[in-house]
């Protein structure tokens, strides 16, 4: 039984990973019987018997791990060096450069909440890509220099292409099971449909998770950086966080970076999230396995591409990385509020300006007609127990007519005639605050929204992820 306790402060410790690396380089010190770390505390607790551990060993074990013997500075809640803003600055200047360039080739109607579609891909891709260089590197990246080291002792003679195989096998595995894992979440998602209140409250957790991680990457609230999102040491224990000294094996590599889907850091958590909530097995894959491929540059450059990320410039990089996740945070967070039908908007009885509307009036036929779009004809009737709202839906187009009226206390049918199936989280239709339960948009269907208005006001047709396919004005 340890008799004796040294504390020794460490500098640079942030996650747990942080904890198990500098436990597993002291407990290889002879006189050491076990540790204790903790990165909120920044300090290691060293536990011996009768002969105490040298210094200098100590010192050593703890710098060969990467950090430093000393108290870090005290965070404060707001940075208080002009570097950081000057930075921060920088990057703005490099998001209102990149959105002019964007807008000069039409390009900026992004839809940020749609996890399935191509516009919204692209967006878990950049996600990815940022978590692959900051978060994730933190707790992962400790996995890949593990399994390279173990390949690089079994084999000495192995060439430069030779010794990249373990980082190629390891991010495999994370894409194939990431696209399988996601699948998974996306089903549970459709199996036990979630209602708009639901899908509003899970879209805005993403974007709070999301928000949280921006701002800790902009490092211009310091206080925000003790905020980790990771598991307890004795589980990351059991799934082999630890265990760099196992037999190396392309097959155990697979399956090690098939099981950092359960080691999420933030931003993975809330891709999680984002395929809970798509409720489809397709776009919950291709969210979960566009994610991995994202963050595949930052793994398997570890020790090489990320070396060229580093100083001034990867204190930029993260800070404009950081400013983009913000920016897509309060998108999610808006589509959230919308999902859960708190962004329903008051009007008056005289409201009814739009760019294309169609109300449902008795035996009347109504001209649609849209900027850009050509002039549809909409028949909308009153059948015995019901307004009828007759739309139809293709890809290029969307919704026809995309604004709709309807009066108040009197119930309502909304047909939409389906003529193209679509993809992704736009394959869904809903009306938070109307009707709750999101209806998928396939081929040759006619989709019926059938509820009964009793509130006025502006409401929002959207997909399950609170993307807008357009709305209808509750008179």
């Amino acid at each position: 039984m340890s008799k004796h306790k040294i504390i020794v402060p460490i500098r640079g410790m942030h996650c747990r990973s942080c904890e198990m690396l500098i436990e597993k380089k002291l407990g290889e010190i002879p006189e050491v019987e076990r540790t204790n770390s903790n990165w909120k505390k920044g300090e290691v607790e060293i536990f011996y018997s009768s002969q105490r551990p040298n210094n200098h060993e100590i010192e050593e074990a703890i710098r060969s791990a990467g950090y430093s013997i000393g108290r870090s500075d005290k965070k404060y809640l707001v940075s208080s060096n002009p570097s950081d803003y000057k930075d921060l600055g920088v990057a703005m200047l490099f998001i209102l450069g990149f959105w002019l360039i964007l807008k000069n080739f039409g390009l900026t109607n992004i839809n940020f909440g749609s996890g399935g579609g191509e516009n919204g891909l692209s967006v878990v891709f950049l996600v990815g890509i940022t978590a692959g260089l900051s978060t994730c590197m933190a707790l992962v990246g400790g996995l890949v220099l593990g399994l390279s080291t173990r390949h690089a002792e079994k084999h000495p003679e192995a060439t430069t292409a030779e010794k990249f195989r373990p980082h190629l096998f390891f991010n495999l595995g994370r894409i194939i099971f990431f696209l399988i894992f996601g699948g998974i979440l996306g089903s549970f998602g459709s199996v036990f449909q979630l209602s708009g209140l639901i899908l509003g409250i899970l879209t805005l957790l993403v974007g709070v998770v999301m928000l949280v991680m921006g701002l800790q990457l902009i490092e211009i609230f310091p206080i925000l950086n003790g905020l980790k999102l990771t598991l307890p040491k004795s589980l990351a224990k059991i799934f082999g966080v630890q265990n760099d000294q196992k037999e190396y094996s392309h097959k155990g590599s697979m399956m090690l970076g098939a099981l950092t889907f359960f080691l999420p850091c933030g931003f993975t958590q809330a891709m999680q999230l984002y395929a809970v909530s798509t409720g489809s097995f397709v776009s919950g894959s291709l969210i979960m396995a566009t994610f991995a491929l994202g963050t595949t540059p930052g793994l398997l450059g570890i020790g090489g591409i990320t070396s060229v990320v580093k100083g001034i410039f990867a204190k930029r990089f993260f800070k404009f990385a950081g400013l983009l996740v913000i920016i897509f945070s309060f998108f999610n967070i808006s589509a959230g509020a919308t999902l859960a039908g708190w962004k329903t908007k008051n009007i008056s009885q005289n409201s009814g300006e739009a760019s294309e509307v169609c109300d449902a009036e008795s035996g009347e036929q109504e001209v649609c007609t849209g900027e850009n779009k050509s002039e549809t004809k909409t028949e909308n009737v009153f059948d015995s127990s019901a307004q009828v709202i007759q739309t139809t839906y293709d890809r290029t187009k969307g919704l026809q007519p995309n604004v709709l009226s309807a009066k108040i206390n009197v119930p309502v049918k909304i047909i939409v005639d389906v003529k193209e199936t679509e993809y992704g989280c736009m394959s869904t239709i809903m009306i938070p605050g109307l009707h709750n339960k999101y209806e998928f948009l396939k081929k040759g269907a006619k989709i019926e929204l059938s509820f009964t208005p009793t509130k006025k006001g502006e409401y929002q047709i959207t997909c399950a992820m609170g993307v807008p396919h357009g709305s209808i004005k509750i008179n």
